[in-house]
């Protein structure tokens, strides 16, 4: 959304935020982003074209999940949300880059703030990968390769069943970590209940950890005993793997 009024009367509809001075932040695939400001406050407003639907949340079910985890003081609080319309807290802090997980220190509390994550309840509804992938499938660029998709599809159907589910995040990429005098996880926008090694193994293959890493990760969560769970996070590796690959190929070329 680029139309300044259509913003404009969006903000001003807004209960407290009438009149609130906004301008646009970068990034957003999945909407455009304002920072909002008035009387000292500032707050961040995500704008959609069209109501959410699967694999992502409605924008009342992420909100649920979303105040869940802020309560906890694993999230920033959301401020109001409705079918189009997500207005978060906006809270000063530093949002991670590949860097911090070279980390020692980092990397153990992140696994203790996803452990966090992990034991809130259960968020009712559960996240289902085949029906991700067919989503994906079915938008496919015209230029994609069929045998790797349907390599990509096959990987899924192996190992999508979930050993064991809690509430997850499911997105947790660097962009998604933010390092206040604590750490939080920003866009809950995929969140639901999951194989708690999805989590785990988004952060170990999309930063492409090393070995040595995802042995670290793996003992900060177990409390020493990660050596045993390794076998899980692989395949969890394997299914987040071929999942991105079917979302960045369904995606229309920039």
């Amino acid at each position: 959304m680029n139309d300044e009024n259509a913003v404009r009367a969006i903000v001003d509809a807004i209960p407290g935020w009438e009149g609130a001075h906004f301008s646009r932040l970068p990034g957003g695939l999945t909407n455009t982003s304002y920072l909002l400001e008035s009387d000292g406050n500032r707050a961040v407003l995500k704008v959609d074209a069209v109501r959410r639907s699967l694999p992502l949340n409605s924008r009342a079910a992420e909100a649920a999940v979303q105040s869940l985890a802020a309560e906890h003081g694993l999230a920033n609080r959301v401020l109001y949300q409705d079918d189009t319309v997500y207005l978060t807290e906006y809270v000063e802090g530093d949002v991670w880059s590949a860097a911090d997980f070279d980390n020692d220190d980092k990397l153990m509390e992140l696994a203790a703030v996803l452990k966090r994550v992990h034991a809130l309840p259960l968020t009712g509804r559960v996240f289902n990968a085949i029906d991700a992938a067919e989503h994906y499938i079915e938008r496919l660029t015209d230029d994609v390769d069929p045998l790797l998709a349907e390599r990509a599809i096959a990987t899924v159907r192996e190992h999508w069943a979930p050993a064991n589910l809690c509430c997850c995040h499911n997105d947790l990429v660097a962009e998604n970590i933010l390092e206040t005098d604590r750490l939080r996880f920003l866009d809950w926008e995929y969140a639901c209940d999951n194989d708690p090694f999805f989590d785990l193994a988004t952060i170990v293959a999309h930063h492409r950890l090393s070995t040595a890493q995802a042995n670290l990760l793996l003992d900060a969560y177990f409390g020493g005993d990660g050596e045993k769970w390794a076998a899980q996070l692989v395949r969890q590796e394997r299914l987040y793997e071929a999942l991105t690959w079917l979302w960045q190929a369904s995606r229309p070329p920039i």
